[in-house]
């Protein structure tokens, strides 16, 4: 009889420890994991908040663990212009976020709405809001667009010519409105009122953006064409040509 008792009672008191060790892991867990601190990096296209307020959402988006478990591997579907984000654990209150964004090589118009394309020609993103640092390309001629596939342009050569602008613009911490594609090949980039016109010569683009930055300032305010389209190795002068 006293070995039947016994039984039960272990039998009724494993449950009891089981879920009172869980409950207690649980409280743990939410008062030792609560976020007070954040990193966010890595974000271009959104703030800091605008990260935090769509990671930290839901009724265990102030847990760190819990934020660390669920971004694990994870793709963003619906989030523009990102591929993926990490929450990597600092401290118990204290966590980094990673945003690991969709590289741009700039976007074009179609009917009124932003396509941005990779440095392939793929469409990635379609949006009715303009995205700052990303410039629109112009004069490339097609009759359709479809996301997820390339841009329908006679050559395909054009897209490694934009990055290859597109890298010395940023290497030299240069943004643009714009970049026009001529039929010809030659290549002219909008900054507000001043167009700088730099030809088809490619062997020597670097050469001629590297001297933008020291030109730019004393075009400001100014409207005209600074005509850079003949490298001249020797003394590197070129002529501007005001509206």
């Amino acid at each position: 009889m006293f070995r039947e008792r016994a039984m039960l009672v272990i039998k009724i008191l494993i449950p009891v420890i089981v879920i009172a060790a869980l409950a207690g892991a649980g409280v743990y867990v939410i008062s030792t994991y609560t976020i007070q601190n954040v990193y966010v990096e890595g974000n271009v296209h959104y703030t800091e908040e605008e990260i935090q307020d769509y990671v930290m959402s839901g009724p265990l988006g102030n847990n760190s663990l819990y934020l660390s478990l669920y971004y694990k591997d994870r793709e963003i579907t619906n989030v523009p212009f990102v591929d993926g984000m990490d929450v990597n654990i600092l401290s118990p209150d204290t966590i980094r976020i990673s945003v690991y964004e969709k590289a741009l090589a700039g976007y074009v118009k179609y009917l009124d709405t932003y396509m941005y394309f990779d440095k392939d020609g793929y469409v990635v993103e379609s949006s009715n809001v303009m995205t700052m640092g990303v410039p629109q390309i112009t004069g490339l001629s097609f009759d359709h667009v479809i996301l997820g596939e390339r841009l329908p342009v006679e050559s395909t050569d054009v897209f490694e010519h934009i990055m290859d602008i597109t890298n010395l613009l940023n290497k030299y911490q240069l943004t643009v409105d714009k970049i026009y594609f001529h039929s010809t090949g030659a290549v002219t980039i909008y900054f507000e009122d001043v167009k700088v016109a730099l030809g088809n010569d490619y062997s020597h683009l670097e050469d001629k953006v590297m001297l933008l930055p020291e030109f730019l300032p004393n075009l400001k305010g100014k409207s005209g064409t600074l005509q850079m389209e003949n490298y001249d190795n020797s003394n590197g002068k070129y002529t501007f040509n005001p509206n």
